[in-house]
């Protein structure tokens, strides 16, 4: 949880020029994750800018030179893995794992920041491959680390590239994951930092199900925010499709919170009382003689409880399902390979 002292600070962050930070006392040793599935129009110019701002901190002493950018294929199909191997092989500084199959978004962020932190770094950065997230962001998130912070969360200063669909979608969801009582941070991405120790906090979870929007606040390790501007996307497409949003969302809903078993549980008694009700009513119409032939009244109701009734077990057999598969205990991921620092 922040404190007002630290929401303070990043108000004033906010005003700032984008560039500005201040010099740190001492370098660390930084882990750039960048999850990657089917980006292979993209990772050579990511692979560019990643690199220039590379050299400016190990420059500038804000890093140390064994600092390295890792790339998680996330099982693509493309020629993705083919072209982080040749960015490996041209410059040290790029590290690369494999992952044996698509297993989406979050796990892909996972596996490179308990990779990072399994190599010994001090901090670990996550950043989408297409670095529609401001790259030029990341000096400032070491400087929080600097002052202590063991989470610096990436909080978009807009939404303006956003379509109003997903703008509005955005939006609604943040305010109803905090009425279901997830302590989400609002607007936040998955552009964070993490210290070493918070990583390893993060790998004492062991559900399959990440949703790591939510864990990582559950830790409640000192953290603070940066504000980053998201720009157009310079070629190829998003990956990240309303499918996959949807998922990561209903994960989110069920990964954190039992409300909406609560909500299932109060909409049935809204239900009985009014079916109560209208069996009097019935009956009162009866005692008096009234004929009805009642067909609209009878079919609306069956539909209307049926649609309740199948919307009660929908709910009841996700938390169902998913404790299914967490009782199963399955490994999260497998790395089929791996770049070597020797070749």
């Amino acid at each position: 949880m922040m404190t007002s002292s630290a929401t303070e600070r990043s108000s004033v962050l906010k005003r700032k020029n984008y560039g500005e930070y201040n010099k740190m006392d001492k370098a660390v040793k930084l882990y750039l994750v960048m999850p990657c599935y089917n980006e292979e129009e993209i990772l050579e110019m990511s692979s560019v800018k990643a690199t220039k701002l590379y050299d400016r901190l190990v420059s500038e002493k804000m890093i140390t030179e064994d600092s390295r950018i890792v790339f998680v294929d996330d099982g693509s199909k493309d020629r993705t893995w083919e072209i982080i191997e040749q960015l490996h092989e041209k410059n040290p500084i790029f590290r690369g794992i494999k992952l044996s199959r698509n297993k989406g978004h979050q796990i892909a962020i996972y596996s490179g920041m308990v990779y990072a932190a399994e190599q010994g770094a001090d901090c670990v950065i996550t950043i989408d491959a297409d670095l529609q997230q401001d790259i030029e962001a990341v000096p400032r998130f070491l400087e929080k680390y600097s002052e202590g912070c063991d989470i610096v969360y990436g909080v978009r200063d807009s939404r303006d590239t956003d379509g109003f669909f997903k703008k509005a979608t955005a939006t609604v969801y943040y305010k109803f994951m905090r009425f279901l009582g997830c302590n989400l941070i609002e607007q936040s991405a998955d552009y964070r930092l993490l210290s070493n120790r918070a990583v390893k906090a993060l790998a004492s979870y062991k559900e399959n199900n990440l949703f790591i929007r939510g864990l990582v606040p559950e830790m409640g390790f000192k953290s603070d925010i940066v504000y980053f501007h998201v720009s157009e996307r310079e070629a190829g497409t998003s990956k990240y499709t309303l499918k996959k949003m949807m998922s990561l969302a209903l994960n989110g809903i069920t990964s954190f919170s039992i409300q909406p078993i609560r909500l299932v549980i109060l909409l049935g008694m809204i239900v009985f009382i009014i079916s109560v009700v209208m069996m009097v009513v019935t009956l009162f119409d009866h005692v008096r003689g009234v004929t009805v032939p009642g067909w609209s009244t009878l079919t609306i109701s069956i539909w209307f409880l049926g649609s309740v009734q199948l919307l009660s077990l929908g709910v009841i057999g996700e938390y169902v399902g998913r404790t299914y598969i967490e009782t199963k205990n399955r490994p999260r991921y497998f790395i089929s390979d791996e770049t070597d620092d020797e070749k």
